[in-house]
């Protein structure tokens, strides 16, 4: 089939981005332009010169411009067939003339309902209706017809025009795929718009999720899913592996893909695995706090009075283990911090904070040997984020849906269920072990001294296997320190190991049938052992 010759376009966009420079190159080219409301104007005023809809169509905008290019002569126009002879007769009896390039894009709906106390009746009226309808016409019947809804479209599309006087089939079939998936998009942020008025999707959910009122029926029959590519990655978990990242335009403001990046190589996929658990886990953490995360676990967490000091005492938790690692600060970094993190025995992959000095950026991009390609990512709002929203993890042939466990844990409800009981300095650990080993990886057991993360046991298939390994990460430091299991001990086996090394409280969900054996150790022992009731594997 050969290409239709672009003979007409019909123009009616919402971002003029680049659309004075795209008009002038087809009227170059000897495009004839057709517009509507405010491109026209802005055209108008360019100077360039334009048919009006309304003087074409015989029929004038009305109802504030909601009827502007829902006529026949428009649709009929795009819809048409070239190589249909009835199709041909038919607009040429009705006085229809073709359009070869549709350039549209849609009022800024999910910008409008971002901001802060917007009303619904403003909301309403950002919502599009000629455009998507010109859209998926011209989509649909891309076999003749070219359509752009996106200004970094248009390069391509003059270049082809310039050279050819149409477009290829392939490129009208690209830009189709992408016109279907911008108009699905824009949908889906109107239905999420609805559903957080009615408080039944993500963003207007975490209330009923925090009053346990969450059950099957508040989950969806359909979920639809709108992500824009936003980085082609060098490659996957291993070099052998494609990789892509995708952002979701309704993401809120503390999230890791609304962080900055200031300096450094471009970030990898583990990078972002561990940059987003490093978020997770130091946003959950007392003000100063960081964490240290190591293929997706914490190997170091620490508060203290400084960031400063809470750095030292984070690498410090296991340094082997630190190097090459990725941090997470919930306080900006200072001059301090990174005079430490440049030490010849440190090396750092990336850096996540809500801000950096100057005189801290300034250190980490010139002084250590790897200040060329450290990470350095900016998220001032990374304390403020949304809690027990859905959160979606690929299977093999679909998809599981769950509340993020992000919502905090009520400790007025916790329980001390032994003779002996925690003194206030082992309850303060107590809390920081809480916090952090709901983000290890299950079965996981977490030993914290002085607010300073001792020993992490991760990914055990056993749990007295993870104590083991936590009390070695500890080593002499064990002593003292208090443990956190994410889920019940089955058996006594670990606490008489805890008590051996020298631990000195624990707390757990409690729940397992023996519970009294576990109990018992620990009255034994005389170690304090506090009960959530609540339970964090993170599989």
């Amino acid at each position: 089939m050969n290409s239709p010759k672009i003979e007409r376009a019909i123009i009616s966009v919402s971002d003029k981005t680049g659309l004075v420079e795209f008009a002038q190159g087809l009227t170059a080219t000897g495009v004839e332009i057709y517009a509507s409301g405010g491109s026209k104007k802005h055209l108008d005023e360019a100077g360039i010169a334009v048919r009006e809809v309304a003087a074409y169509t015989g029929f004038p905008e009305m109802m504030d411009g909601r009827i502007k290019t829902l006529h026949p002569k428009i649709h009929g126009g795009i819809l048409c067939r070239r190589d249909n002879p009835d199709d041909m007769s038919a607009i040429a009896a009705q006085g229809i003339v073709p359009f070869e390039l549709v350039v549209v894009n849609l009022y800024p709906f999910q910008q409008t309902v971002s901001r802060p106390n917007v009303s619904v009746e403003e909301a309403i009226e950002n919502i599009d209706i000629g455009g998507p309808t010109l859209i998926r016409g011209a989509a649909k019947n891309h076999a003749f017809v070219t359509v752009a809804c996106d200004p970094q479209q248009y390069g391509a599309i003059l270049e082809q025009l310039r050279s050819a006087g149409a477009t290829t089939p392939e490129l009208r079939r690209e830009l189709a795929g992408a016109a279907f998936s911008h108009t699905a998009s824009y949908d889906r942020a109107i239905a999420i718009y609805f559903a957080q008025l009615e408080g039944r999707v993500p963003g207007g959910e975490a209330s009923a999720v925090a009053s346990g009122e969450t059950d099957a029926g508040e989950y969806p029959e359909t979920v639809q899913m709108s992500l824009q590519r936003a980085a082609s990655l060098r490659y996957g978990e291993n070099p052998h592996q494609t990789a892509a990242l995708y952002a979701s335009s309704d993401a809120d403001a503390g999230t890791l893909l609304r962080a900055e990046q200031l300096h450094g190589k471009e970030l990898s996929y583990n990078n972002l695995l561990d940059l987003d658990s490093a978020l997770a886990m130091v946003r959950s953490l007392p003000i100063p706090s960081v964490v240290v995360v190591k293929h997706n676990n914490p190997c170091g967490a620490a508060g203290a009075e400084t960031v400063g000091e809470a750095v030292r005492r984070a690498w410090d938790g296991d340094p082997v283990s630190a190097f090459g690692s990725v941090l997470g600060f919930n306080e900006p970094v200072d001059a301090e911090v990174a005079e430490y993190l440049a030490g010849p025995e440190r090396f750092v992959e990336a850096i996540i904070a809500p801000d950096f000095t100057t005189e801290a950026f300034e250190i980490l991009t010139t002084k250590p040997k790897w200040k060329a390609n450290v990470r350095l990512l900016k998220l001032e709002q990374m304390m403020v984020h949304e809690r027990g929203q859905r959160e979606f993890r690929q299977v093999s042939g679909g998809m599981l849906c769950q509340t993020a466990d992000n919502l905090r844990d009520d400790d007025a409800q916790w329980k001390v269920v032994t003779e002996p009981q925690p003194t206030q300095e082992q309850q303060i650990d107590l809390r920081l072990a809480w916090s952090v080993c709901r983000h290890v990886k299950s079965n996981a057991i977490v030993l914290v001294k002085d607010l300073m993360v001792v020993g992490v046991g991760a990914g055990q298939m056993s749990r007295v296997d993870a104590v083991e390994i936590a009390i070695k990460k500890a080593g002499a430091r064990g002593r003292g320190s208090v443990l956190a299991s994410d889920a019940f001990f089955p058996f006594a086996d670990s606490i008489h190991r805890a008590a051996e090394a020298g631990v000195a409280a624990i707390i757990q969900p409690g729940g397992s049938r023996r519970d009294d054996e576990v109990i018992a150790a620990c009255n034994q022992h005389g170690i304090p052992m506090i009960f959530t009731g609540h339970r964090h594997f993170r599989h």
